[in-house]
């Protein structure tokens, strides 16, 4: 299997997984209907140890275009591989995401709230401030990059890995996640997006696509802070990368604070 394909492979079992727990919690008549952000964070872990396990041994798995990028900012992957990866993982979370349209294919009819039908598919912030919203996905992905760096260099036994990593995103989703969703990853919220703006859900409203900026700007420079400042801190290897990317967040925090539009909420209840 070529590394491209196992990123399409990988995002797109991880959507399944993430979307489908989003879907059967929040969409009426799910015998999983209500069931609470646990459940949903954990769905998201699992789903991430599973796609992990799948794909690892061809791709590396990062399943985001935030790692991709910071990886490759950190002198860790090459540029060259960068736009494949990228474009495998946003085609694999929209075929993850017309999967898990397919498989509640009923339930959408019985649900009436547009928010909730989005919510499924793409994140959204629980209280629209765009400079907040922009700086809750910096922190989550930074902390995300950063922790996955940090424990590659732990030794575990043999398959183990995964599963620490897919505990990782849960309590990312515990900690950090009420605020906005925490999608920590640019193809988990764009390519799931595009999949609700293309396909022909019943009563669906809005893609929200004034609010679909924060969830990739913020995790690119989340990821890229992350890498950076492992390889400072941890390995002592700064770099001037690492000033630039703290000042381009800075700018666009700072436009992002100045700016007077306000994002619209999504009833999102959900991750990476």
């Amino acid at each position: 299997m070529s590394p491209f394909l196992g990123e399409f492979i990988g995002t797109a079992l991880l959507i399944i997984f993430g979307a489908g727990v989003c879907a059967g919690v929040n969409l009426k008549k799910s015998y999983a209907a209500n069931s609470g952000w646990i459940v949903i964070t954990m769905g998201w872990g699992l789903a991430v140890a599973v796609a992990v396990y799948a794909v690892g041994r061809y791709s590396g798995a990062h399943l985001n275009p935030a790692l991709t990028v910071a990886l490759a900012i950190s002198g860790d992957f090459p540029w060259k591989d960068v736009p494949g990866y990228v474009l495998a993982q946003v085609l694999g979370a929209m075929v993850g995401a017309a999967v898990v349209y397919l498989h509640y294919w009923p339930h959408w009819k019985e649900t009436d709230d547009p928010g909730v039908k989005l919510g499924v598919f793409a994140t959204g912030p629980a209280v629209p401030n765009t400079a907040a919203n922009l700086l809750s996905e910096i922190i989550g992905t930074f902390v995300l990059v950063l922790a996955i760096l940090a424990i590659g260099a732990n030794k575990f036994a043999d398959g183990l890995n995964p599963f620490i990593v897919g505990f990782l995103i849960v309590a990312i989703g515990l900690s950090l996640g009420g605020t906005t969703g925490y999608a920590i990853n640019p193809a988990r919220d764009f390519g799931p997006r595009l999949a609700h703006f293309l396909l022909p859900i019943p009563g669906k409203g809005s893609s929200n696509w004034s609010y679909a900026w924060v969830p990739i700007v913020g995790p690119l420079l989340g990821g890229a802070l992350g890498s950076l400042v492992y390889k400072a801190v941890f390995l002592g290897k700064p770099t001037g990368a690492l000033w630039g990317v703290l000042a381009a967040t800075a700018v666009v925090l700072a436009a992002a604070k100045m700016a007077k539009g306000k994002t619209t909420s999504a009833a999102s209840r959900r991750s990476l």
